[in-house]
């Protein structure tokens, strides 16, 4: 009989799909090695939230056919030993963009109205000081940069152009001024930076992205410029994004994501001017927590019954 194990907290909805096609099923919620060790050895397939699954305990999945992610970022898992023993890894391609495209939407209109200093000053006696918050800018008109065009990408440029924004498309996977991003328009990555007001970065973390926006890339972005990355940590450098902030080379930014999970209390980012935090949690809308238990059951279930879907297998060649 299939055994699945799901990392993690999933939707009822996944569930219940497994239910439904009488699939034998486990919730773990102990991210502790040596307990996934145990309880995955025989396990068919694997859906995963948050947990890292590195070859240490991949290695001990004997029958293991398929990882699922619950969302888009792969990282946490060992895709090197997945292509080795010919496992496919899917993420859940189409769940998650309308949310983490409405949260980017979100950050670009809280930071540039200074929403959250505005509250404070209504909240804390200071209505009449409201002219000491300056700085306060549009969206409607900007010039924006999102860095990486897949499904999130598409999704922010659609709901930018309600805003009669210029969209620029820079995407280091793509790599190629060629690519049609109709009717926007496509650039290096330095004309990009040094011409947008507004920026938002929709990549993987990869060896060639990590760190791909630090010091020099902070040093030819205009003074206006407010920056969201809802991606990974470890593409913007938080040291030298804090500098831009602190030293006002650029106007603000917006974090859903960190260089370590959750940061630590004292780490420098979170003492930056101008910046506002959320806590990985772009994608985590009701609907959209209901949209990708569906996907990540289904990829399981599809490829386990010779079905699957390719569109979201991230190691397509080893199939």
């Amino acid at each position: 009989m299939t055994k699945v194990a799901l990392i993690g907290e999933f939707h009822e909805a996944g569930k219940k799909i497994l239910e439904e096609n009488n699939i034998n099923y486990f919730s773990t919620f102990d991210y502790d090695f040596e307990n996934l060790k145990n309880c995955l050895s025989d396990c068919d397939g694997i859906g995963i939230r948050t947990a890292k699954l590195p070859a240490e305990v991949l290695s001990h999945c004997s029958k293991l056919k398929i990882v699922a992610r619950h969302g888009v970022g792969y990282d946490s898992v060992d895709l090197d030993y997945l292509n080795t023993k010919k496992i496919p890894l899917a993420i859940t391609g189409t769940s998650n963009a309308v949310s983490v495209a409405e949260h980017v939407i979100t950050m670009f209109l809280s930071l540039s109205r200074r929403i959250i200093e505005c509250h404070n000053l209504v909240r804390n006696g200071e209505y009449v000081n409201k002219t000491l918050i300056q700085k306060t800018v549009e969206l409607f008109n900007k010039k924006v940069l999102i860095i990486g065009y897949g499904r999130i990408g598409k999704e922010v440029a659609k709901r930018l152009s309600s805003f009669d924004c210029e969209i620029l498309i820079h995407d280091p996977i793509l790599e190629s001024k060629n690519t049609d991003v109709t009717p926007y328009k496509f650039v290096d990555l330095e004309t990009g930076l040094k011409n947008a007001n507004f920026i938002t970065i929709h990549i993987p973390l990869l060896e060639n992205t990590r760190n791909l926006i630090s010091k020099n890339e902070f040093s030819i972005m205009r003074n206006d410029t407010i920056l969201v990355n809802t991606s990974r940590g470890g593409i913007v450098n938080q040291v030298d994004l804090k500098i831009a902030l602190e030293e006002e080379k650029i106007l603000g930014a917006g974090l859903d994501v960190f260089t370590k999970e959750p940061p630590d209390s004292d780490d420098p980012i979170l003492s930056a001017k101008n910046i506002l935090f959320t806590p990985h949690n772009a994608a985590l809308t009701l609907e959209c927590r209901t949209r990708m238990s569906i996907e990540t059951i289904e990829n399981i279930l599809s490829h386990i019954n010779n079905k699957t879907n390719i569109d979201n297998i991230i190691n397509k060649n080893i199939l």
